[in-house]
């Protein structure tokens, strides 16, 4: 499975962002996937996953109410709306294939992205 993140950029607190990850690979639809960030000095952390339905979903508790991830299974695409966005969700954003929808450590992913860059200016 290769996975190919994009949508990232620089945008003032209070701004919206939306990420895609787009997967190749014909299993797509059976996977769980998830959304996981880094910032600069700070170990990897997990942001949200959703099902390979797309019914369940799970997120941080730093991102609930304001993120929702969402996918798009024909188009192999996994999305994060991201909205209200505040400097300290500055980093980079990487997606991920996961064992479960409830799987967040990030030892437990099975694939990554190559990550995109989300800039919150204050």
């Amino acid at each position: 499975v290769q996975l190919q993140a994009s949508g990232g950029g620089l945008v003032q607190a209070g701004g919206s962002l939306r990420l895609s990850c787009a997967a190749s690979g014909r299993t797509f639809s059976s996977y769980a996937m998830g959304w996981f960030r880094q910032a600069p000095g700070k170990e990897r952390e997990f942001v949200a996953a959703i099902s390979w339905s797309g019914v369940s979903t799970y997120y941080a508790d730093s991102v609930k109410g304001r993120f929702t991830i969402s996918r798009d299974n024909a188009k192999k695409t996994v999305y994060l709306q991201m909205n209200s966005l505040k400097p300290e969700d500055t980093a980079v954003y990487y997606c991920a294939v996961l064992p479960s929808w409830r799987a967040t450590a990030p030892t437990a992913a099975d694939y990554w992205g190559q990550g995109t860059q989300v800039t919150v200016s204050s």
